[in-house]
């Protein structure tokens, strides 16, 4: 029955045994130039993108959030408001362009003397009206900026806007 038997394993088989680990391992050896490529790779483009963007973001005249075809409302920190088209003018400067504001006109007498409290509007000024005869531009610094936000279309501000411009 012993020549039935399959023979035992000889120290050969061993070795391809030992061989075939050989072997796997050369990839992995292989493999590490093209790890280190790849790695090169996305680090250089990473560095592409990040220039790019602050490159673009320098030539930008565009502020995050202004929709160039709406009218801006701009909050400044002292808690004037001007109402206009705002765009980028530099790194830390706010450019405002068609520039309006709201004052609050009061009689100096009221007419009835018994008539004290009287409600008051609000107008909207166009800049450049003043006696000063300042030019519709104004640039102001991003520190003295609080924030800023588009008007919509139907808005009274928009509308006396655009009923001066007529």
């Amino acid at each position: 029955m012993d020549q039935f038997r399959k023979p035992a394993l000889k120290p050969k088989a061993v070795v391809n045994t030992q061989e075939r680990v050989v072997v796997a391992q050369e990839p992995n050896r292989s493999k590490l130039p093209y790890i280190i490529i790849a790695v090169l790779l996305v680090v250089i483009v990473s560095a592409i993108a990040v220039v790019a963007k602050k490159n673009y973001m320098a030539h930008s005249n565009t502020l995050v959030g202004v929709k160039d075809d709406k009218y801006q409302a701009l909050f400044l920190t002292n808690g004037q408001v001007y109402f206009g088209k705002i765009s980028l003018a530099g790194k830390n400067t706010v450019k405002i362009n068609d520039i309006y504001y709201l004052q609050v006109a009061q009689k100096v007498q009221p007419e009835d003397s018994k008539q004290e409290t009287q409600a008051t509007e609000p107008q909207l000024i166009k800049l450049g009206e003043e006696l000063h005869g300042p030019e519709d531009e104004m640039f102001i610094e991003r520190s003295q900026v609080s924030f800023w936000e588009n008007l919509k279309d139907n808005s009274k501000v928009v509308e006396a806007i655009k009923a001066y411009k007529k």
